[in-house]
């Protein structure tokens, strides 16, 4: 039992000492050379202007969501698609009821607002 798994130990084992070689060889051969330009703080080509624990809109948040919601529609519609005809009429209905569950979803951040960007 235990000799199914000596390749994934293996496998870890070989990753590992990898890692380990190129951070020591990084912090070998790098030259450690601080200045104040290299150690401030940036943001997009200049100087930050405000503090980055700044608070967010909620709205913020409700488009990603909204993302995650149809990146994972997409993520199942897509192998769905694929076995349709394998999967026949059950499996269908399945992914109509799902994909209902996620209309739900979306038609109620619709109707709180979460599509309007002021």
């Amino acid at each position: 039992m235990l000799e199914n798994y000596l390749p994934i130990l293996l496998f870890i084992a070989v990753g590992l000492v990898f890692g380990g070689i190129a951070i020591f060889a990084g912090r070998l051969l790098a030259p450690d050379r601080p200045d104040s330009e290299k150690l401030s703080p940036y943001e997009c080509g200049f100087e930050a202007f405000e503090d980055a624990r700044m608070k967010f809109d909620v709205r913020y948040y409700l488009v990603a969501i909204l993302f995650i919601l149809f990146d994972l529609e997409t993520a199942f519609l897509i192998p769905w698609a694929i076995v349709l005809e394998k999967i026949g009429l059950a499996g269908f209905l399945a992914m109509v009821l799902f994909l209902a569950i996620l209309v739900v979803g979306f038609v109620y951040e619709w109707k709180k607002g979460a599509l309007e960007w002021e």
